[in-house]
């Protein structure tokens, strides 16, 4: 016959021992659900700051692109104006001089109807009829003609400025938002790097300046073969700017961004280059690595946000990030895509 003894009832002593292991896995628990995100290491920081500076480049370019734009239209937009104001004037004259042929048959016994409805308070009416014109003299009809010619070329002038107005209002919407999102990925670069202590952003500056050390003690001696020419000239001017600030959207002469830095050197060569770096590409002609000489420009990523100067023995001058500024790095550290030289 089967046993049936109850259970051995467990010990106020064991019943406490449990109740004390349960509490304090409980309360582990908790602490590890609870626990902050492990801080990210100096080299993790910096992989992100610079992944971000990246992306506020790109920012960058499309503001610059847009900046000149904006420049562009602005003085299109003053231009036509002028035209318009200026044909007015001429329009005024010429109606003028309709108006003194007016008095001139006047004074002489009578005005021509046809003449008086050009001078009626609404004129333009009349301008096409060519019944009209039939009426008038060989003098009138050359006026009246020059009316016509001239009210013609200010209404398409007219329409042309108020479609450059439209699309400044686009553009500068565009800049704003453009600018912004620069400013906010610097921001957020700078957020991360005030999370490190002095000691390692200090590090991170060490090894930067290793690197553009070394980088520099690579740019060959060319002996007696010199960078020449306006490309040479525009990398001697670049090398005088060795340690200055990067700020995105300048254009020099104390700080720059990459494209601001090529189009400042080359403009100290005499030669004139445009603002981004989506259009510098097209300020001469492609080469491949092979064939890049000092002084041409070099080009890096897919989207092509970023530029410098091809500086000899793998190098490049440029302006790299907010944290390094001006300096010469290796072109292995960028995934480079093709070199233009200019002109």
């Amino acid at each position: 016959m089967a046993s049936h003894r109850r259970p051995k009832q467990p010990t106020r002593m064991r019943t406490t021992v449990l109740g004390v292991t349960a509490a304090a896995a409980v309360v582990l628990s908790g602490q590890a659900a609870n626990a902050a995100p492990a801080k990210p290491s100096k080299d993790e920081v910096k992989a992100k700051v610079d992944a971000l500076y990246e992306e506020a480049e790109q920012a960058t370019e499309k503001f610059n692109g847009a900046k000149e734009r904006q420049d562009k239209l602005e003085t299109e937009i003053g231009q036509l104006q002028d035209q318009v104001a200026r044909g007015q004037e001429d329009l005024n004259a010429l109606r003028g001089t309709l108006g003194s042929m007016a008095s001139a048959q006047y004074r002489s016994g009578g005005i021509d109807q046809s003449l008086a409805l050009f001078l009626s308070a609404d004129p333009d009416n009349y301008l096409d009829k060519a019944s009209t014109l039939e009426q008038l003299s060989g003098q009138q009809v050359e006026a009246v003609q020059k009316i016509q010619a001239k009210q013609r070329t200010l209404a398409q002038q007219r329409q042309e400025a108020a479609g450059k107005l439209t699309d400044l209002d686009a553009t500068r919407k565009e800049l704003g938002e453009k600018k912004k999102a620069s400013a906010d990925k610097l921001a957020e670069a700078q957020a991360l790097l005030n999370t490190l202590t002095a000691q390692e952003r200090q590090a991170i500056k060490d090894e930067d300046s290793r690197a553009s050390r070394g980088a520099g003690e690579r740019v060959p001696d060319l002996g007696n073969v010199k960078p020449s020419g306006r490309a040479g000239a525009a990398l001697a001017a670049a090398k005088t700017k060795i340690g200055s600030a990067y700020i995105s959207g300048h254009e020099g002469p104390n700080t720059f961004d990459c494209s601001g830095l090529t189009q400042w050197a080359y403009k100290q060569a005499n030669v004139s280059i445009s603002r981004t770096t989506f259009t510098q590409i097209n300020d001469g002609t492609r080469i491949g690595r092979s064939q890049l000489q000092p002084g041409d420009l070099v080009f890096f990523y897919g989207d092509l946000h970023h530029v410098g100067l091809y500086a000899g023995g793998n190098t490049v001058l440029h302006a790299s990030n907010p944290r390094s500024g001006v300096k010469y790095e290796s072109m292995d550290n960028m995934p480079f895509q093709f070199g233009v030289r200019v002109g």
